[in-house]
């Protein structure tokens, strides 16, 4: 398997986690600006991924990964906000959830139920970490609590064994 190339510090980029949060990024603007899944995965792989913009470096992702993420949840997001609402405090569905906040759950809810090749601590990590880059702790601590409980049900397993 290819590794991902060292960054100019020397450490690798993290090509998955890129994808994550730029699959949440078009997610969100899909959310907010309807814009059509072609539309967005064209413009997010041509004009965003592994570029510059307005000052701001994107990393390079795996854009497998990504396109993976943003077409399952919208694939699936009938059934995975259900899902996200069990979890959820009753007074709080994920239709008064801030659009950003739906698009990272819905992303790491895809991930927890349709990639089981990927560890669920590590979907749980990575999506607080995506959290952690748009929202304040508090927002953070939502994500990692409802990503944590959703890996729990969706993959009880993982859990089990590690006690």
């Amino acid at each position: 398997m290819a590794k991902a190339a060292p960054s100019d510090d020397g450490r690798r980029a993290n090509r998955r986690g890129a994808a994550r949060l730029a699959a949440v990024q078009a997610l969100y603007q899909m959310d907010l600006a309807a814009t059509p899944l072609n539309e967005i995965l064209g413009e997010f792989e041509a004009h965003w991924i592994g570029r510059e913009v307005e000052g701001e470096t994107y990393l390079p992702v795996q854009a497998a990964h990504f396109r993976e993420v943003v077409k399952g949840v919208v694939a699936e997001q009938r059934r995975l906000d259900p899902m996200i609402d069990a979890v959820l405090a009753k007074s709080w569905p994920l239709v008064r959830i801030e659009t950003v906040l739906r698009a990272i759950l819905r992303a790491g809810a895809y991930e927890l139920d349709r990639k089981p090749d990927v560890p669920a601590r590590v979907v749980v990590s990575e999506y607080a970490d995506v959290a952690d880059a748009f929202v304040g702790r508090d927002e953070t601590g939502m994500i990692n609590a409802v990503l944590d409980e959703l890996a729990r049900q969706l993959r009880a397993g993982e859990f089990e064994t590690a006690r």
